[in-house]
Parts: structure tokens; C-alpha cells; sequence
């Protein structure tokens, strides 16, 4: 009876901590976590033993079949496994898609059971991507043991997307999707995000998970004969984790392993699969015995026969992570605990982590495409298998489309093929977005509707076709004229050459006939208008031509503006330059001095004085559009700070500017030090030639009469003359404001990405604070020398960058390390809070560039002031400071 009631007694106690236990499982915080059960009946629901609240996955994805795994597996695993979401009659690739929070840093955890849920007993094998790049290759390699892919990545978009792949081996499938926030300060790299190769719990009997572990991480379990286990009753409030930024828990700190062989070395040892493979390792120590006052614990240990760490005594019941600054790689990595000669007791290890590097090379496709290719896919519901990134892998592009793939930048969207796809309705302004269009087949549909002006614009279309629709109105005389390759036939509604006109001229005959009674003085009226319209019409003819004569006399009557006209009306016959001029100014191509999408830049000479000769290549995406309205600007504007046209070519096929020589090329060169045999920058030439660059800008918005807008400012196209003095170039998306009382032209979206004005590229409103705004992007690059978007994962815009760096006061750490601290900080933040509001999101909070230049040459009188008069001893002073606030900035997990 007595053993009876004990025993009644211990389950009571049993029962009750049961309860409280479940009570605080339900009172953690789970709201960095996002819990996804994949296939799930149940919309919401908590699972028991952990306390965490899992969503089915019916919000994330639209493809694939709900299947259980078998029953008698169920009762070894959590409800969040029972289920699995199949992919056996879908596309290639099917896709999960998340919102999340950019930038952030996340565990990500996939997990797969089989549990021959569709009774054929064949183990897949598939692809996993994350976003446009190749994650892993899962293989299932039994049907009841539950596997697992894990990684530790901070997105760059604020969606993140995991797809699975047929790769023709087995039907893919998945179980759960788990993602938990971290802190941006642990597991941090110098580049790429980490692959869990392996978590170890040493000493342990079990595995453990949340509520345990505050990020869920899985801790493993297993051990070696050749240790020893050591364990200890270490509750978390008694464990010191005040140092402990990887919050360890105290379960898994409880127990350890040490040799068995006190005076042996504790060995961890592992052979990569390929020895260039980076690992980031992390031990976890913890002092679990009381030592007596005669004992001491020390080790060092070693990695590869090398120190690694040296003298390590774990605290008792406080936390020690010692952890890898750069990655580790080798044909066999050994690490080795050795006592040190102090010490009296052998080593001891608690925990350990390690994890591979993955560098997901594979760049997002730009982001405005994969915007303007969903908005199309919503908006004709395409029913194509488009799921995951438009463009990558290249191997699983979207059907009907042709992407490019330029170095260190994102792929573009150049082609969509969407013939006999069941369209109807108008032809959808999201195309424009597709700014790097060169092939677009709308065929074969029931498109109705014109044929809208905005096709005309996009500055790289090349073939157009829009046969079989039912298409109405006339065709855009833009179109008709240019250089599009243009496909119209059997569209029946469609007015061709002059047709437009013939059907009006009908409509007003027939209704004439309906009012034959028509009052005479009205036709008088008619008539007399007619003739007074006529007069003026010759007026206004013979004028022009009385001004082109004085324009030709005196050419500073020209306004700054665009005017349609051939080669024989422009005013300055004599900078037409035939093709056999080139060929001599150029010495038959001798001299090539750069490349571009115009075409490739050739060294000349007209008369001794050197030149730039710019020849447009027949393929080149700008086109001649942009050649023609290059040629017209720069005929009518002359400032010091824009580049000046000597003269063009305009022969058939062969079409060339001829600028003034800029022998110094562009400010990207230097900044990016692609020019190393030129000296690096100081600030107070980068000053200047910010200074000129604004002044430039200032001369188009305000010296012009209209203003224009510059459209395209960015470090390439910023010139530095022998003197360094920069100018302003390539205008062939220059625009202007009209002269109504607007502040803004509608136009196609045109720009650089990075540079592009995001409330341009949103609303299709070009103001003069576009331009501000790419030029708060180059101030950027002039103060940090730092790429506009970052070439890694994250992609990371400058200004991002910049303004995370601005709170933490270090002026040091945003400065190009080059500078070596020769500058005066005042003179620095003043431009570093030009730049920052010029990169305002909110156009209303730019300023004017009039302010720019004023407050720039403030700046510039800062650090003038300080190179001329300061002394030796300042000098020092300065020097000392530098290497004071010097800091080394971490590179951030990725």
C-alpha cells in the first residue's frame, strides 16, 4: 500500500509538471517564427509536445496533392510530419512563397518523411532551390527515417521562395517548412550563408528542440566510445548566459564528453567532400564539475596542427563559445583539445556546430521584371507552369521567355513568347515594365483595343508581332517609323496607312447626306476660317525660315530643346562628318578606349586634337532612337560640365558622335580602382568633381528653356577631362519637361537599376527629382567606393548600407578605406546627409540642385580650408584620432 500511494504521489507530481510545462510552452514567444505544415487538413493548430503553432500551407502554394503518410509511422514522429504535400502530375518546378522581413537573418529548415505515402515504396530524389539558386539535392534514403535540409541565410527580397524540382528520379514531395528569426550577430561569415553539416548535443542520450532551444535549433545525439560522459543537473536559471550571445541550452550545456585517456588529446575530426568546401565551426563549453581547490581544467586547442585557441578554462556553469572568424578548408579537418602543462584534468567539450558555406552565385532575376511578369501572369491568367524565378536557373526558365545575363548584375527578362496563350483584353500597360523587351509575340490571341503609344517606347524592342487579335484604330506612327520589326496582319478592326482617315472621311460624307439642309453662312463661315487658318499657316512658315537664317548667322539664338528634323535642317552643317571621315579621324578603328550597350568608343584625331568616336553597332540595345536624340540635344546645350559633341556621323548603316577626348574616362574607373596606374582619389578631388557633376545637372533643370531631365546619371557616365574635371555624358534618355505648367512627364520607365528613382519607376512620373535621386546614388559611391548593389545574396543597396552604418556614429567605417583618414569629418557627414536625403524614398523631401551644389561647395570649403591650413602638430593630432576610432567592421551573415 505504502509503495502504491508513492507511486500515486510521483505521478501526481508527474502530472503537474506536465501541466506547468505545457503552460510554458504556451507562453513562449514565437513571433519570429513562421511554422508551415505541408499538406495538412488543419488550417491552424499547436502541436502538443513542443508548443509550437503550425498554418497548413494551403496560403503558400496553389500546385500539388495532400497525401498521409503510413498510419503505424504516425506514432514515432510530431503531427507536423504526418502529412506531405506531393508533386506527381505538376511542372518541373513547384514553389513555396513567403513574405518575409528583408534583410533579416533566419534559420531555415525543410524537412522530409516519406513514409510511403503513395504506397509504391520508391524513394525520390529531387532538386530543393532557394529563390534562383540550387540549395540541395535531396535523396530519400529510407521510407521511415525523416530527413532534413537546414540553412542559415539572410533573403534580399521581402519574399523568399523554396522550390522543388523533378529532376526525372522520383516524385518530389515535402513534409515542413520552418523558418526562426536570429540575431544578426552570431553565425556571421565573411561571405555566403551556412549549411548545418552537423549540430551536436555531446554526451547526450536524446535529441532536443524548442521549447528548449529559443531559435528551435535541432541538437543531435550520439557518441563514441573513445569518450568519456560527463553530466550535470544544470537548470537555465542557474546556467550564467550573460556572455551568451548563442543562448545554449542548458539542457544540452548539462552534459560533455572528455577522453578516455586523461592525457590523450579530445580529437574531432571530419573529410569533406571536396577539400575547397568553407566550414564555420562552433564549440560550446561549459565547466559541469565543481573543481577542487587542487584541480585545474586548461586546453588549447588546435585546428589542422595549427593554434587555434590557446588556454581555454571553461567557466563552472557559464557559457564559452569559441567560434571560427574565416572559413576552414582542408582534405580532413582535424580539431584537437590538448591539456596545457597547468593543467591537472583532461579536456572537455559540451556542444559543437558546424556548418558549410554555400555561396548562392546565381543572382535574383531584377526585380522590376519579376513585378511587371507576375502582374502579366495575374492579369491574362497565364496558366503556363511560372512558378519560382523567371530567368534562374537558367535550366528552369519560364516558358516563353529569353532572359539575359549580364556579369556581377541580375538577369533580365529580353523575350516573352506568349502566342496562342488565351489572352483577351487590352494589351496591359505592366509590358512597359519589361524595359529590356527586344521580343514581343502577342499572336494568336483576342487582344482588343489600340494598340498602345507605350510599345513605342521601350527603348531595346526589336520584333513586335500582334498578328491574329482584335486589335482596333490606327498603329503608332512611332512604331511605323522606327526601327521595330513590326507584325500586324489579320486584325480586322486595325486601320493600316491612312485607313483611319478614309473611315472618318466616310463617316462625315454619310452624315452631310443626313443633313442636307445645311445654313449657308455657316459654310461662308467655314470657308473663311479655312482661309484665315492657310494665312497663318505661310505666316508662321516664312518666319521659321527668316529665324533659321539668323540661327545660321548666329548660332546663341538656339533653345535648348528637341525638334523633329533630318540632317538638312540641322544648324551646324559642319559637324556632319561622312564615313570615310571617321575611317581617317580614326585611322581605320586603330584604337579602341572603351565598350558599350551603344556600341564600342574608338581614339581619333580631327587636327591633332584628340577625340572620342562612339560607333553605333547594328545589334546595339539603345538604338537609334537614342543616337538621334543624343545628336539633337547636344547641338543646343554647351556647358563645362556636360561633354561636348564635336560632330556625328549619320551614313546609312554607319552612324557615330564624335565627342571632346576625356582622358581621364569615367568616375566608376577610378572609384572601382579599375585604373590602377592612376592615383587613388583624395576627397577633395572627389568633392570637385561632385561639385561638378550637380553644376552640370543644375545647368540642364534650370540654365535650359524647357528644363530637362537627364534620365540616366550614374559613376559611368560622369567623364574627368586630363584636369579631372568632370562632365556629364550619354543623353539618349535625356527628357524634357514640357513648358505647360507640368512638373513631370509620363514616360516608359528608362534608367539604370540602382541609380533608378523608385517613385519614378512605380508611378512612370519623371520629375526633375529623378535625377536628384541618382545622383544621391553617386555621391554615395563617391564617399564609400562601395558598389551600388552589393554582389553577393543579399544585394543590398548603397544607401541601405550607408544608413545602417550612419547610426552607429562611424563616420570611419563609411568613408572608402582608401582616404586612410585624410579628410576632415565634417566635411564628410555634410556630404554623407546631402547624399542620404537625396536618396530620400519621398520625392517632396529631395532638394532642389540648386541646394545640392551650394551645400557641396560648402563641403568642399571644409576640406580645402583644413589641407591648406593646418599645421604638422594638427596634422599628427588627426592621425591619432583616425587610429582611434579606427573599427572593424564585421561582415554580416549571409
Amino acid at each position: 500500500m505504502r509503495n502504491m500511494g508513492m507511486s500515486s504521489m510521483s505521478f501526481l507530481i508527474a502530472f503537474l509538471g506536465c501541466l506547468v510545462l505545457a503552460a510554458l510552452i504556451q507562453a513562449q514567444d514565437q513571433s519570429g517564427f513562421i511554422s508551415i505544415d505541408c499538406g495538412t487538413p488543419e488550417m491552424n493548430y499547436t502541436e502538443q509536445s513542443t508548443g509550437l503553432n503550425y498554418t497548413s500551407d494551403a496560403n503558400f502554394i496553389n500546385t500539388g496533392v495532400r497525401k498521409s503518410i503510413a498510419s503505424q509511422l504516425r506514432n514515432g514522429y510530431l503531427k507536423h510530419m504526418w502529412y506531405v504535400r506531393s508533386f506527381p502530375e505538376e511542372g518541373k518546378r513547384n514553389c513555396y512563397k513567403i513574405e518575409i522581413t528583408r534583410g533579416t537573418k533566419y534559420l531555415i529548415r525543410v524537412e522530409f518523411l516519406y513514409g510511403n505515402y503513395d504506397g509504391q515504396n520508391m524513394l525520390p530524389q529531387f532538386d530543393l532551390l532557394l529563390g534562383a539558386s540550387q540549395w540541395a539535392t535531396v535523396t530519400i534514403k529510407n521510407a521511415t527515417i525523416d530527413q532534413a535540409e537546414e540553412i542559415i541565410h539572410v533573403p534580399s527580397l521581402d519574399y523568399l521562395q523554396i522550390c522543388l524540382v523533378d529532376t526525372g528520379h522520383g516524385t518530389p514531395f515535402i513534409s515542413s517548412i520552418e523558418l526562426r528569426t536570429l540575431r544578426d550577430d552570431i553565425y556571421v561569415t565573411r561571405f555566403g550563408s551556412l549549411q548545418n553539416y552537423f549540430r551536436w548535443d555531446l554526451g547526450s542520450s536524446r535529441g532536443y528542440r524548442y521549447n528548449y532551444d529559443v531559435y528551435d535549433r535541432y541538437w543531435s545525439y550520439g557518441n563514441i566510445n573513445e569518450w568519456k560522459i560527463l553530466s550535470a543537473s544544470i537548470t537555465a536559471d542557474s546556467l550564467d548566459q550573460s556572455q551568451d550571445d548563442f543562448k545554449v541550452p542548458a539542457i544540452v550545456l548539462s552534459t560533455a564528453i572528455t577522453p578516455l585517456n586523461a592525457s590523450a588529446p579530445l580529437v574531432i575530426l571530419w573529410e569533406p567532400e571536396h577539400q575547397t568546401e568553407q566550414f564555420y565551426v562552433y564549440m560550446h563549453f561549459t565547466e559541469i564539475e565543481e573543481l577542487a581547490k587542487n584541480q585545474t581544467r586548461e586546453f588549447n586547442i588546435t585546428l589542422n596542427g595549427k593554434s587555434w585557441f590557446t588556454n581555454l578554462s571553461p567557466q563552472y556553469q557559464g557559457v564559452t563559445t569559441i567560434r571560427s572568424k574565416s572559413g576552414t578548408s582542408g582534405k580532413i579537418i582535424i580539431f584537437s583539445l590538448e591539456m596545457t602543462e597547468n593543467s591537472t584534468l583532461p579536456p572537455i567539450i559540451n556542444a559543437i556546430e558546424i556548418y558549410k558555406v554555400i555561396e548562392f552565385q546565381q543572382a535574383d532575376t531584377y526585380q522590376g521584371d519579376v513585378d511587371a511578369i507576375t502582374t502579366i501572369k495575374s492579369v491574362y491568367e497565364v496558366t503556363r507552369d511560372w512558378q519560382g524565378d523567371p530567368c534562374a536557373p537558367i535550366d528552369y526558365l519560364w516558358q516563353g521567355l529569353n532572359c539575359s545575363y549580364p556579369e556581377n548584375d541580375s538577369p533580365r527578362i529580353t523575350s516573352l513568347n506568349l502566342s496562342s496563350s488565351g489572352l483577351s483584353g487590352k494589351i496591359d500597360l505592366s509590358i512597359s515594365k519589361l524595359t529590356m523587351l527586344e521580343n514581343l509575340d502577342l499572336s494568336n490571341n483576342s487582344l482588343n483595343g489600340e494598340i498602345p503609344e507605350f510599345l513605342s517606347q521601350l527603348q531595346h524592342l526589336k520584333i513586335l508581332n500582334l498578328e491574329k487579335n482584335n486589335l482596333s484604330g490606327s498603329i503608332p506612327p512611332a512604331l511605323n517609323e522606327g526601327s521595330v520589326s513590326l507584325s500586324v496582319g489579320q486584325n480586322p478592326y486595325l486601320c493600316e496607312s491612312g485607313q483611319c482617315n478614309e473611315k472618318e472621311n466616310e463617316k462625315e460624307q454619310e452624315k452631310k447626306k443626313k443633313n442636307i439642309v445645311t445654313p449657308l453662312v455657316a459654310s461662308v463661315g467655314g470657308v473663311v476660317i479655312l482661309l484665315v487658318v492657310m494665312a497663318a499657316i505661310l505666316w508662321t512658315i516664312k518666319r521659321r525660315r527668316s529665324k533659321d537664317l539668323m540661327v545660321e548667322k548666329d548660332p546663341s539664338q538656339i533653345s535648348p530643346q528637341y525638334t523633329e528634323q533630318d540632317d538638312s535642317l540641322l544648324e551646324f552643317k559642319k559637324q556632319i562628318y561622312s564615313y570615310s571621315d571617321v575611317l581617317k579621324i580614326t585611322n581605320n578603328f586603330n584604337t579602341i578606349v572603351g565598350k558599350g550597350g551603344f556600341g564600342t568608343v574608338y581614339l581619333g584625331y580631327i587636327d591633332d586634337t584628340p577625340v572620342a568616336v562612339k560607333m553605333l553597332s547594328p545589334s546595339a540595345i539603345q538604338g537609334y532612337q537614342q543616337f538621334q536624340a543624343e545628336v539633337k540635344l547636344l547641338m543646343r546645350v554647351h556647358h563645362k560640365n556636360l561633354t561636348s559633341l564635336v560632330g556625328y556621323c549619320n551614313e546609312g548603316t554607319n552612324k557615330a558622335l564624335i565627342y571632346e577626348y576625356m582622358a581621364n574616362g569615367n568616375l566608376q574607373e577610378h572609384l572601382s580602382g579599375k585604373r590602377s596606374k592612376t592615383k587613388s582619389l583624395s576627397w577633395e578631388d572627389r568633392l570637385r568633381i561632385a561639385v561638378d557633376a550637380a553644376s552640370g545637372l543644375e545647368y540642364l533643370q534650370n540654365g535650359c528653356k524647357p528644363p530637362i531631365i537627364h534620365r540616366d546619371v550614374k559613376s559611368t557616365n560622369i567623364l574627368l577631362n586630363e584636369h579631372f574635371q568632370a562632365k556629364l555624358s550619354d543623353f539618349g534618355l535625356s527628357k524634357i519637361i514640357p513648358t505647360d505648367g507640368g512638373t513631370h512627364v509620363s514616360t516608359v520607365v528608362a534608367g539604370t537599376p540602382g541609380y533608378l528613382d523608385p517613385e519614378y519607376y512605380k508611378t512612370n512620373r519623371l520629375t526633375d527629382k529623378s535625377d536628384v535621386y541618382s545622383f544621391g546614388v553617386v555621391l554615395l559611391e563617391i564617399i564609400t567606393s562601395q558598389p551600388v548593389i552589393a554582389r553577393n545574396q543579399e544585394k543590398i543597396h548603397i544607401s541601405q548600407w550607408v544608413n545602417s552604418l550612419m547610426a552607429k556614429g562611424d563616420i570611419k567605417a563609411i568613408v572608402d578605406s582608401k582616404l586612410d583618414g585624410d579628410f576632415d569629418s565634417n566635411s564628410v557627414w555634410k556630404a554623407v546627409e546631402i547624399a542620404m536625403v537625396c536618396v530620400s524614398p519621398n520625392p517632396d523631401r529631395r532638394p532642389i540642385i540648386s541646394v545640392i551644389v551650394t551645400e557641396l561647395k560648402e563641403s568642399l570649403a571644409m576640406e580645402i580650408a583644413r589641407t591648406k591650413y593646418s599645421s604638422a602638430d594638427t596634422r599628427d593630432s588627426v592621425k591619432l584620432v583616425t587610429m582611434n576610432l579606427s573599427t572593424q567592421v564585421v561582415p554580416q551573415a549571409r
